[in-house]
């Protein structure tokens, strides 16, 4: 895929420099990292916890669509983030936590395909080289190239930086002595969705108490 120019390329050029290893060097990614990387977006991308009217985590949404939601009276606020959004007629509290107002049957099946889920499977973090980045900040990379067969599939699909991209061109991996991928690309299933959102929440009150975390032990 043609890479378009890096908004950061300051910043992301410090992290990449940071790894030691180089582009080969296996690289682990922590929680916190992971939080910093998909919390650290515009105000109206943040990510929000979506609740069934259960209160079962269903979901991940962006706060623009949250605020939509909300607004349609599809939903309501049950955390918020503490920022608020200024509009002609209103004031709206941004949501970080929402739930939606009629139960809904969620199938136990992977999700739709697309750019969102890609990134937010892939922790917002470059499957070759696992630098955080935010979503503005990532593309999108066929491990097998388009123009050498490669479909976009889940299987195929992967978070890359726009350094990675450039480097790998429309190479095969096993062509490359330097590039490899952190993980294998998989469906975005059920169970990695409530992984990912527990694993963003572990560290946030406001989300933790709806992810079924233990209760800490009484001192």
């Amino acid at each position: 895929m043609q890479s378009g120019k890096m908004r950061k390329q300051g910043l992301s050029g410090k992290r990449h420099a940071g790894h030691g290893g180089g582009h080969g060097a296996v690289r682990v990614t922590t929680e916190r990292e992971v939080r910093v990387g998909v919390f650290r977006q515009p105000a109206m991308q943040t990510p929000v916890l979506v609740l069934n009217a259960s209160y079962e985590p269903i979901n991940i949404c962006g706060a623009r669509r949250a605020l939509v939601l909300v607004l349609k009276g599809v939903a309501r606020t049950e955390e918020e983030q503490g920022a608020v959004l200024h509009a002609a007629r209103m004031r709206v509290a941004m949501p970080s936590v929402i739930r939606l107002l009629e139960y809904r049957r969620i199938p136990h099946q992977t999700r739709a395909l697309s750019r969102k889920n890609i990134l937010l499977r892939d922790r917002n973090s470059c499957q070759y080289c696992s630098v955080i980045l935010t979503a503005g900040e990532l593309t999108l990379d066929h491990v097998i190239p388009r123009s050498r067969g490669g479909l976009s599939t889940w299987e195929n699909l992967v978070a890359c930086c726009h350094n990675c991209n450039r480097r790998k061109g429309n190479q095969m991996l096993h062509e490359l002595t330097d590039m490899k991928l952190q993980r294998e690309p998989r469906p975005f299933s059920l169970h990695t969705s409530r992984h990912i959102m527990r694993m963003i929440g572990s560290a946030d009150a406001a989300w933790r108490k709806y992810l079924y975390f233990e209760a800490e032990p009484a001192a």
